[in-house]
Parts: C-alpha cells; structure tokens; sequence
C-alpha cells in the first residue's frame, strides 16, 4: 500500500476486531462442516460446493453497495459479508459500515454458540463412527 501511495485512515486500528470477526466465522462454519461431515460420510462431497458457492455469494469481487439500501441487511445474512466490508472499512477507507455487519455479527455468534454445542454433542459419537 505504501509502494503504490495508498494511505489509510484511523479505519485501521478496528482491523483487529475485524480479524476475530473473521476467526470466529470461519470456526463457526467449521464446527458445522466438521461435526456435519463426521455423521453423514455423504455430506464430504457437498462441502466443496457450499465453499464455492459462499465465495461468490460474499462480496470480495464485488461491493455490497450495488445492493439497494432496503435490502442490504439481507445480505448480512452471509456471515462473510460483514467481515469483508468491515476489512474494506478498515483499509481501504471505503463508506462506513452498514447495518449488514452487525446483522452478519449476529448470525456469527449464533452459528458459533450453536455450531459448539452441536459439536460438542456429536463429539462423543466420533470415534465410533470414524
């Protein structure tokens, strides 16, 4: 960014929130996958697909600003699109942040919470079954 000229803003001291934003949506989705994975051998197959289809379905080609404004808060129902945006904010400097993070902030802390408890709940059947 310094090679090219970009200077950044004070956006930047919230990258790490955005971070542990980002961690704690991929673990969520990962306790899912995992636990999900374990008890279906069939389901292996179909993660690849859910992996592609959620990287097009967040907006890291494309901004979320070509959504209408009524409708943006849907799209943060995409546990990526808050963490993308909220990295955008951060480095780039782009518009402030919607109501979409903090709609995509809530579906992460609800995948986590409920992501760990089935985790936990299927953990005792996996040496038995794998």
């Amino acid at each position: 960014m310094i090679y090219y000229g970009f200077v950044t803003t004070l956006n930047v001291l919230f990258l790490p929130l955005f971070i542990v934003f980002a961690v704690m949506a991929s673990l969520s989705v990962g306790l899912w996958l995992s636990a999900l994975n374990v008890k279906y051998r069939d389901f292996q197959y179909t993660v690849p697909f859910i992996i592609q289809f959620w990287l097009f379905a967040s907006p890291g080609v494309y901004p979320s600003t070509l959504l209408p404004e009524s409708i943006r808060w849907l799209y943060g129902l995409n546990p990526m699109a808050g963490v993308i945006e909220g990295f955008r904010w951060a480095l780039l400097g782009t518009a402030a942040p919607s109501i979409m993070i903090f709609v995509s902030l809530v579906i992460v802390i609800i995948l986590l919470v409920s992501g760990l408890f089935y985790f936990r709940r299927m953990e005792q059947y996996f040496a038995d079954i794998v």
